[in-house]
């Protein structure tokens, strides 16, 4: 059960599994599960950390700049702009360690086709509603990504409390 889940999961905590343990009826220590992965050739290792922008997403940037250089500013106040986030209640916003076996490295892909499914493509013609060609990994092009760092901040200085702290 550990090892599939860290296998699944790499960014899963010694504490996540010690409570999946617990709830399946087996109680173990942090440093118990620790051995266990460590025994099995895996070790809690520093996440992979990812440029930003590559050459090609600034590429992408600059051409779709360019492209719209001359649109006048009546049409962007017909765009509505989108984008997602993650902002936790509980834990920690940024995980930094991944199990993993010594010199594997996690290579993350960005496997959500954002608007490409057909049902999407079906409602959106069928709402009349016409998306805009839009690079990759363009944060700065989206006037919304200012706001993510402000709401992060409130949301962190907030006081909550756990609807169900003994679940």
């Amino acid at each position: 059960m550990i090892l599939r889940k860290v296998r699944n999961q790499p960014r899963t905590t010694r504490e996540e599994l010690v409570n999946d343990l617990k709830r399946a009826g087996t109680t173990v220590s942090k440093v118990t599960v620790g051995n266990t992965l460590r025994r099995h050739g895996l070790k809690s290792c520093m996440a992979r950390k990812v440029p930003l922008l590559k050459p090609a997403h600034v590429k992408a940037c600059l051409k779709f700049a360019n492209d719209h250089l001359d649109d006048p500013e009546e049409s962007w106040e017909k765009v509505m702009w989108s984008d997602e986030t993650k902002i936790e209640l509980f834990g920690h916003n940024s995980t930094n360690r991944v199990w993993r076996k010594k010199n594997d490295e996690y290579h993350p892909k960005n496997t959500i086709p954002t608007h490409t499914a057909r049902i999407t493509k079906e409602w959106l013609c069928k709402k009349h509603i016409k998306v805009l060609a839009w690079p990759s990994q363009s944060p700065d092009l989206n006037p919304i990504e200012n706001l993510w760092r402000e709401l992060k901040l409130r949301v962190s200085q907030r006081h909550t409390v756990h609807l169900f702290p003994y679940y």
